[in-house]
């Protein structure tokens, strides 16, 4: 992959850097925080070579896969400093639910090497211990427990840098601020009941805490802007900072710590008494529908409970089982499709995408092989539930916040339950094992193999779909088609009113107007068909679609009948385009001096493989 490249066409579709209000990105993801979504081109964005998929909820997620760090560095490089970017840019109203996701998203993303990296090692060590390999009263283990303890007793540290970056003000003094609230010294005066003008401060211990961290640089926010507007320039380094931390620490140790610390109790105990309401079923639920939730990106949304209850009890029995079920289930219907599927490219990025689910990281496998076909998701689904649901009846606790997969699977690791592993394994072989039969026995080519040696040579011969007389695309009076934006093909202006299937095939989609149908042909090859010129604004009068929506068609059956003398007299062109949009795999040769030639011999031939120059 030429990551410069790919870089510089994605800023080009999401409406260039400018557009650009944040920028960062997970394991498999570039997430884009824009000022104007509606800038974003998706259907360019998703030709591109190296991405996946294209994503938009509160964010505008690029799914590239294993190489995303490389074109994130790319991207980085070609952005700049992103907080100067977009001072021209008027930014576009967003509803508060998404502002909100976004903020949280924001915060709590970058969290997660740090917190997995701690988590895990602690975890490690217990299972060293549970082995009898290394003495729990050793000081080797008791300083790597420690190590791996720091993560999160210092969340409110990290939690304020990440809230600081995204509120665009001074993170080392956000920092600070938070700092004041975990001091030895301050924890020492709480414990001790202090008092402050007054009142009596309530005794919270502040380490672990998230929300009290948030709501302190908030506010800190606020008053770092009104400072900065209302002090003399020449004394602004020390000032600004000053009365900024001696108006928002006590406000904080009175007011925004309390709320905070109790908000996240509350926000734990109900997320942990709903799963208790629902049982095992909650926990299956979950899992089943995982698929959806990280495609839509919403399962991020599932952190701050997630982070919060570490904090809080220093495990996790939802969110992370339930991933276990999910994320092996993606792995084993990834290795069932690489059996059985036909087609070379679609095996090697199964095999590719059932190894990085199987080590934790489903994005390739969601978006390369399970969204793109039905039974696939449904299989996962299944496999899912059923994974997830005795992953609750077993009652399945996680000790790491990190992606489970075979690699992280002691992050099971219960120092006072030897059976949460062993039940956490029997998970894993249950979710792989029944993904990987279901799709094995419910998967198959989406397309029947009704021309065998012309697919063995990926090619089809393109027969003329219409009766009439054919016209170079180049002088269809649409520079969308006519300088081949959307793909390579044929023009005809037609005879009569019948579109026929020029090649076997599966119908991809019939327009609800009727005047346009995509056909994807046995090599592969995606074909559109376009009946006249702006006749979209028929609203369907005229257009009577033949066929369905995933219909399996033959060569020469009638797909569409249209009415050519209405089309006509609303005063239409009447042009019918056949083009190839996924044109770059393919070699598409056109027989020459088609004009005089009878119109049922105009062919267009196929081929899968590298475009042909000239």
């Amino acid at each position: 992959m030429n990551y410069q490249k790919c870089a510089s066409e994605i800023i080009k579709n999401i409406g260039g850097k400018d557009n650009i209000s944040h920028l960062e990105h997970c394991s498999t993801r570039l997430r884009f925080t824009l000022y104007d979504n509606s800038k974003v081109n998706i259907e360019s964005l998703e030709k591109i070579d190296g991405v996946l998929g294209v994503r938009q909820n509160v964010q505008t997620q690029i799914i590239i896969g294993n190489e995303v760090n490389e074109v994130y560095d790319q991207v980085a490089s070609l952005v700049g400093d992103i907080n100067e970017n977009g001072s021209s840019t008027t930014k576009k109203k967003q509803n508060y639910g998404a502002i909100f996701l976004d903020f949280l998203v924001s915060i709590f993303q970058p969290l997660v090497p740090a917190i997995a990296g701690g988590g895990v090692l602690k975890s490690l060590l217990l299972l060293l211990q549970l082995f009898g390999w290394v003495n729990s009263n050793s000081d080797v283990y008791k300083i790597f427990m420690q190590i791996g303890d720091a993560p999160l007793y210092f969340l409110p540290l990290l939690v304020a840098f990440t809230t600081a970056q995204k509120l665009k003000v001074n993170p080392l003094v956000a920092v600070s601020a938070v700092s004041a609230l975990i001091l030895p010294n301050m924890t020492a005066l709480i414990v001790d009941k202090a008092h402050l003008f007054g009142f009596g401060i309530q005794n919270i211990a502040y380490p672990y805490q998230v929300f009290s961290a948030i709501l302190t640089v908030l506010f800190y926010a606020v008053m770092e802007k009104v400072w900065t507007k209302y002090t003399p320039k020449p004394i602004r380094i020390f000032f600004v900072p000053m009365m900024s931390l001696a108006i928002t620490v006590p406000i904080s140790l009175l007011i925004l710590g309390p709320l905070g610390y109790n908000f996240g109790q509350l926000f734990a105990a109900v997320i942990i008494g709903i799963h208790s309401k629902l049982g095992f079923v909650a926990t299956g639920l979950l899992a089943a529908i995982l698929p959806l939730m990280v495609a839509a990106g919403m399962h991020k949304a599932m952190l701050p409970y997630a982070i919060s209850t570490f904090s809080k009890l220093g495990s996790e029995a939802l969110y992370l089982p339930a991933s276990l079920a999910h994320n092996i289930s993606e792995s084993g219907a990834s290795f069932a499709v690489a059996i059985r599927t036909k087609d070379e490219k679609l095996r090697a990025t199964a095999i590719s995408a059932g190894i990085s689910a199987l080590f934790g990281i489903t994005e390739p496998a969601l978006y390369g092989v399970t969204l793109q076909h039905k039974k696939v998701l449904y299989s996962v689904i299944a496999s899912s539930f059923i994974g997830g649901a005795f992953i609750g009846i077993a009652g399945i606790k996680a000790f790491a916040l990190v992606g489970p997969g075979l690699a992280s699977m002691t992050m099971y690791v219960d120092p006072n339950n030897a059976k949460n592993l062993m039940f956490a394994i029997i998970a894993f072989v249950i979710s792989s094992v029944l993904s990987f039969v279901f799709t094995l026995i419910f998967y198959k080519e989406e397309v029947d193999d009704v021309m065998s040696d012309e697919k063995a040579e990926g090619k089809v011969s393109f027969y003329s779909p219409v009766n009439g007389e054919y016209l170079p695309l180049e002088q269809v009076n649409d520079d969308v088609f006519a300088l081949k934006m959307v793909g390579e093909g044929i023009a005809i202006e037609p005879k009569d009113g019948n579109l026929y299937a020029p090649v076997d095939g599966e119908v991809m989609m019939v327009y609800d107007t009727g005047h346009a149908l995509a056909l994807k042909s046995t090599n592969g090859a995606e074909i559109l068909f376009h009946i006249g010129l702006d006749t979209v604004k028929l609203n369907g009068e005229g257009f009577y679609p033949q066929v369905e929506t995933g219909a399996i068609v033959n060569k020469g059956d009638l797909l569409v009948r249209f009415d050519l003398d209405n089309i006509k007299d609303k005063g239409f062109d009447t042009t019918v385009m056949a083009v190839v949009t996924n044109k770059n795999d393919y070699n598409i040769e056109i027989t020459k001096n088609l004009s005089e030639l009878n119109n049922d011999k105009i062919t267009m031939n196929i081929t899968k493989g590298a475009v042909a120059n000239g």
